[in-house]
Parts: structure tokens; C-alpha cells; sequence
């Protein structure tokens, strides 16, 4: 199942942007059939704030989704264990989804009727992140999710 990260902003060079490209290449081979993780960007026309922002941002993600089913990354969303999270992608995998994407909004969040749509709605925790390290620790717990689906001895919980 090829994973896709689509996210509000532009990732500039830095350490997170490596952190990102690390897990990318560590799922160029697919563990447990889950990968490559790819990355997609989009940014909203400048000078939109609140919910006209959010707004302009959802149409950008709809038509970079197409039809494929997403995970909107959300501070409203469930908080799942590492393995719970492995075991909800896993289920995804077994169902026969072919791709399946993560949303992450931007500064104001995803637009509540967009975010409705999603097939499931996930939090990274209680603690506020900034974007681009959201997609770090992301990208990060995918890997961590398909090395828990592949019996590999990354995750000692």
C-alpha cells in the first residue's frame, strides 16, 4: 500500500526535512508492504486567514486526493499507541486500499466539513506541534507501524 503525507506549507532544508527523507528512504523497500512514502505540498493563495483560508486549503487537498481515501491529522482526532496505529493501517492494507493518505492542515487547522469526509481522524497527541515536525514524527510513526507489521525489532514496547 503506497503511503502519501499531503500537507499545508512548503518543508524547507533543516533537520525536520531530513528526519522526513530518512523515513522516506526507509520505506523504499516496503516493510510489510506498506510503502513508498511519498510527500505532497500544497499552498494556499496568500492574504486568506481563518475560514476562508481553511476553505481554500480543503479544495486543495480534495483535488490532490482524488478518490483516495485519507487520515486527517487533527488535534480533535483519536490518540492511538504505536501498535494501535500499526494495527488501523494494517487493517487498511488487509481491506485492499492501495494508497492511503495523511492529511496535515495548516496553522488554522483542516475545515470541519473536509475534515468529516476523512476515513479517519487521528491526533499526534495532546501537545501542539509545529507543522513541519508533525510531519516528521508522522512519517516517523509510519515506519514505526510497518516495522510492527513486519515483526521487526524496531519498536521494544
Amino acid at each position: 500500500m503506497k503511503l502519501k503525507i499531503i500537507a499545508a506549507g512548503r518543508l524547507k532544508a533543516g533537520p525536520e526535512q531530513a528526519l522526513v527523507g530518512d523515513y522516506q528512504k526507509r520505506l523504499k523497500p516496503a516493510p510489510a508492504g506498506l510503502g513508498p512514502l511519498t510527500i505532497s505540498e500544497i499552498e494556499a493563495k496568500r492574504g486568506l486567514d481563518g475560514p476562508a483560508l481553511k476553505s481554500a486549503e480543503a479544495q486543495l487537498f480534495r483535488d490532490r486526493l482524488g478518490d483516495a481515501p485519507f487520515v486527517a491529522m487533527d488535534e480533535r482526532g483519536k490518540n492511538l499507541s504505536s501498535p494501535d496505529f500499526a494495527a488501523l493501517i494494517g487493517a487498511l492494507r488487509d481491506e485492499g486500499v492501495r494508497e492511503l493518505c495523511f492529511v496535515i492542515g495548516g496553522a488554522d487547522g483542516l475545515d470541519a466539513d473536509f475534515r468529516a469526509t476523512a476515513r479517519h481522524v487521528l491526533s499526534l497527541g495532546k501537545l501542539t506541534l509545529p507543522h513541519m515536525l508533525a510531519r516528521a514524527v508522522l512519517a516517523e510513526q509510519l515506519y514505526r507501524a510497518a516495522t510492527i507489521l513486519a515483526g521487526h525489532p524496531y519498536h521494544r514496547a
